[in-house]
């Protein structure tokens, strides 16, 4: 998959809420109404990743989840991360 270019990245981001882009990556937080359901949720994006094959670097603290995506062997975003994402996004919503 190959690097998205900075034209590409702002197309892209049009499509997806609460994102922003910096250091080569797309980052989001999410707040949810505590641990267990920040949980279930980690626990949908985590399979959808596995499908995937592509995974995102996120940390939970309590009912906060930070996730970053950016392909690392590309160097940057891909259409890969956008598409994970868009399914974030499905799931959270």
């Amino acid at each position: 998959m190959s690097k998205l270019s900075e034209n590409q990245i702002k197309e892209q981001l049009k499509h997806i809420e609460d994102w922003e882009y910096s250091d080569n990556a797309i980052h989001t937080t999410i707040e949810f109404s505590d641990f267990k359901d920040c949980f279930t949720v980690m626990t949908r994006i985590a399979f959808e990743a596995e499908n995937l094959n592509h995974h995102p670097d996120w940390s939970n603290v309590y009912n906060k989840l930070s996730i970053s995506l950016s392909s690392h062997e590309a160097g940057g975003l891909t259409e890969k991360d956008f598409q994970l994402a868009q399914i974030i996004d499905g799931i959270v919503s």
